[in-house]
């Protein structure tokens, strides 16, 4: 059944739109990553920025602090990145040791340097409907619904999960597509009958598995934005990733899917590369490029 959403596929598309967009600028955007501790999953998700980051053209930068740092620590790095000039997009690694503050940490970020889309500011303007940048699941998740379907215009999108960090954020970006949003939740009453009337199904609610395939309206695309780690059955004391959608039977019904891993997940970086490239025209006054529009 050939209804896969390759993520990683798309993901590299993306990337190749970002260097040719960095190609064509008279700059080169520069990307500064704070890492704080040695969680071993945000080593592994911090070089693979480094390496695409600097692949499509962009330079890096790299800031790391041992756990024990205080958030004091961490506010002084990002002020220090706020006030560097050649420095266009500031990440701060999530998350961070339990002492520290995240939201006290993100709220220090300037606005303007924001490529994960989560300062006050940032919400606000997507909110409102203003030009910003934007958070980079949700953007992935436009990019991959679109890669599927096409014009999403009138489409009945059905984003299940509220969080702040994805699911509210991913209802507001298909509004901008002019879906009809329905945002669900595990309270919704009848749940399933809300996620079977969508034509396109946005998974968010940190649920291992818990969208069943009669969830899924025969034919909709479904968007799986779960990253949930399950003990493996084949493999005893190791652990398997899976998403918050029962992907084998669902993959049966739905008309296109994502996967889990390679799907969203790769989305995720790629939207930060583009982010900065925004970031970079932006605070300089250059026209956004073309090839980077979604």
């Amino acid at each position: 059944m050939d209804n896969l959403i390759d993520g990683k596929a798309v993901a590299a598309k993306t990337r190749g739109h970002v260097a040719e967009a960095v190609a064509a600028l008279a700059i080169t955007p520069t990307l500064a990553v704070v890492l704080v501790g040695d969680d071993p999953a945000s080593q592994v998700y911090v070089r693979n920025k480094i390496k695409f980051t600097e692949e499509t053209g962009m330079r890096s930068l790299e800031h790391r602090l041992p756990a024990t740092a205080t958030q004091a620590d961490v506010v002084e790095v990002v002020k220090t990145l706020n006030a560097d000039a050649d420095v266009d997009g500031i990440l701060v690694q999530l998350p961070l040791p339990d002492h520290i503050d995240s939201n006290a940490v993100i709220a220090e970020i300037d606005p303007a340097k924001d490529v994960d889309g989560l300062t006050d500011v940032s919400a606000g303007r997507l909110v409102l409907g203003q030009p910003g940048l934007r958070p980079c699941t949700p953007t992935g998740s436009v990019i991959l619904a679109k890669t599927a379907l096409g014009d999403l215009t009138g489409k009945h999108c059905v984003v299940l999960g509220r969080s702040i960090l994805v699911g509210k954020p991913a209802a507001l970006m298909f509004l901008e597509q002019n879906c009809t949003v329905t945002i669900a939740h595990s309270r919704t009453d009848n749940l399933p009958n809300v996620c079977r009337s969508a034509d396109i199904l946005v998974a968010a609610v940190g649920r291992p598995q818990m969208v069943q395939s009669d969830w899924i309206k025969a034919g909709a695309c479904v968007i799986d934005i779960g990253i949930n780690r399950v003990p493996s059955v084949k493999r005893p004391g190791k652990f398997r990733l899976v998403g918050d959608v029962d992907y084998k039977p669902a993959r049966a019904v739905a008309g296109a899917i994502t996967p889990v891993p390679g799907g969203v997940g790769p989305m995720t970086i790629a939207c930060l590369l583009r982010n900065t490239v925004l970031a970079a025209c932006d605070r300089r006054g250059i026209e956004r490029p073309a090839v980077l529009n979604i």
